[in-house]
This record gives structure tokens, sequence and C-alpha cells, in this order.
């Protein structure tokens, strides 16, 4: 069976016991309780949600998510290529600079559980992009990087 580059950047870090983290990297996918499309589906996340690798079984991997719950999800919906972070409050404030002092972006107030990709970090601040393409910053404290 011929494997991705992606699929196999995944698996040697898994197996390196480095893995810290991954990132989904489709629009939306299906987190599972177990590894296979027939099981349930415990989760739907959407793209930059970040997880934490713990193992693998085939083609699935088992992650942890930013509650610490442990879900399964095929390989091929995630990327180690960047990294990404989630709102862990209820409403999260984003930022047109880094500080509480720049203004709020459109963007603002984002849910708990949104996610980004992590463009830059400046001190206790993050540099973010969701989806869409709407940038601003977040303060570390409020998000779960991976």
């Amino acid at each position: 069976m011929k494997k991705s580059v992606p699929t196999l950047a995944i698996l040697t870090l898994l197996l390196a016991g480095s893995a810290t983290a991954a990132c989904v990297k489709v629009p939306q996918a299906n987190l599972r309780k177990s590894p296979g499309t027939q099981y349930e589906k415990s989760w739907e996340v959407y793209k930059y949600m970040p997880l934490k690798p713990l193992g693998q079984n085939g083609d699935w991997y088992q992650v942890e998510d930013i509650d610490g719950d442990t879900h399964w999800i095929l390989s091929r919906l995630l990327t180690t290529e960047i990294k990404c972070a989630a709102s862990k409050v209820d409403k999260l404030n984003v930022r047109s600079g880094p500080g509480t002092e720049h203004a709020r972006t459109p963007l603002s107030q984002v849910d708990k559980y949104y996610s980004f990709k992590v463009i830059s970090e400046q001190g206790e601040w993050v540099e973010v992009e969701d989806e869409v393409k709407n940038q601003g910053w977040v303060s570390k404290s409020l998000i779960w990087q991976q």
C-alpha cells in the first residue's frame, strides 16, 4: 500500500513519540468514537482545529481535543505542516494588533472552539487567520495551541 508524504510524516512523528500537534486541513471533519466510518460520530470539527495525536490504527489516528477527550480521525484529514489554535473561552476578542489597546476586529467575538491557523507570535499574543482568511490577534492565554 502506497502512503502519501503527509501520512508518512504523521506516522513518523507518532512512532518517534514526538507528535505534539496536528491540524484539521479540510473544511469539515468527523471525529469518531472508534477507528472506522461505521462508528458513531463524536464531534464535527472545522478547518484548523488543533488535535494532539495519541496513537494509530491503520489509516486512523487517535487524537485528544481541547477538552482532553479522545476521538479517532482519518489521517488524510490532518496536517502537521501548520500550527493551529482554538478558542478555549466562551467569547474571544480578536484584535487588530498584539494587545488590548488595539481595536476589536469584525471577527470579534468568536465562540469557544473557534479554530485558527497560527501565523506568528509576539510575546503573549498570537496572530491568527480563520478558514475564510479573516486575520487578527488573540491572547495566548485564551487559546489552545497545538
